[in-house]
């Protein structure tokens, strides 16, 4: 690209992406299209990963209407041409670390960066979830997204009021476990330090469980018993599609914890994440007047 091109964004990877105007027809990682669209930008495509099927996961789509933005596929069923198939003019997708492409096989992501620009967010471990944040708030700017002012007041107040719901009551904070269930039998205990949404919680002082050291460094798998020995008075349980269902985990068993729907891909615009941040203040109270 000539160095007078309109537009330019350098992705978490370090490589620039130009073009010669403003990118209008944006496919994304339905995780990415998500945010984007909480931040004022519509993807004209989203597309899936490896845990996906034909149909977008609803869980991960956030307020995405999906009903105008064309879901392209996932895993195995995506390649260059069904990407490039609507003519999009900008991919964005994520990363979990490395500049690898997540979603996309390498020999695919490979050929596509080599037709249309690619934009990597990298949302690993490693980052906050502030700083992601301001990186898909970056890319929504350059793409046109304006002002965001009375969101960003809606995230601080429902950061202010999820830190005083925390703080407030006597000694014993509600035990917060978050997992996915796998089944009847088992869940993924998640270790809140590997997930950043999760850090934020406990930063504003809620009460994360830490399952015992152990194979897995994001989650802890753990049959149910275990998993209930934790102790939960309120559980964050992982609702996308390839998750199973929590009450299929709990059975006939003790179902009064107050319970909060969570993405582990979480959505990065700030009503996004103040909707989440609401539901677990609401939970907190609910489980201390059982």
């Amino acid at each position: 690209m000539r160095e007078e091109s309109e537009w330019r964004f350098s992705d978490d990877r370090g490589q620039v992406s130009a073009a010669p105007r403003r990118p209008e027809r944006v496919l994304a990682y339905i995780q990415a299209g998500a945010t984007l669209w909480g931040l004022g930008i519509r993807p004209q495509g989203i597309f899936g990963s490896d845990h996906d099927g034909p149909e977008p996961d609803r869980a991960k789509a956030g307020t995405l209407p999906l009903d105008e933005v064309a879901y392209v596929g996932a895993g195995g069923a995506l390649d260059v041409g069904r990407l490039l198939g609507d003519g999009p003019d900008l991919v964005v997708a994520v990363s979990y670390g490395g500049g690898h492409v997540y979603g996309l096989a390498p020999e695919t992501a490979k050929p596509l960066e080599e037709r249309v620009p690619v934009v990597v967010i990298d949302v690993s471990q490693a980052r906050t979830f502030a700083g992601i944040g301001d990186r898909f708030a970056e890319l929504a700017r350059s793409l046109g997204a304006g002002d965001r002012a009375d969101a960003d007041a809606d995230l601080d107040a429902a950061r202010e009021r999820l830190r005083a719901v925390a703080a407030a009551g006597p000694a014993g904070a509600p035990r917060v476990v978050a997992l996915s269930p796998a089944g009847s039998d088992q869940a993924h205990v998640a270790r809140p330090g590997m997930w950043p949404e999760l850090r934020v919680l406990a930063e504003l002082g809620v009460h994360l469980v830490e399952p015992a050291p152990g194979p897995g460094a994001n989650w802890s798998t753990l049959g149910r018993v275990e998993a209930f020995a934790l102790r939960p008075d309120v559980i964050l349980t992982d609702i996308r599609a390839h998750a199973a269902p929590l009450d299929e985990l709990r059975g006939s068993g003790d179902r009064s914890a107050p319970v909060v729907p969570w993405n582990p891909e979480p959505l990065y615009g700030p009503r996004d994440h103040a909707r989440f941040l609401g539901l677990v203040a609401d939970a907190l109270e609910a489980a201390r007047v059982r």
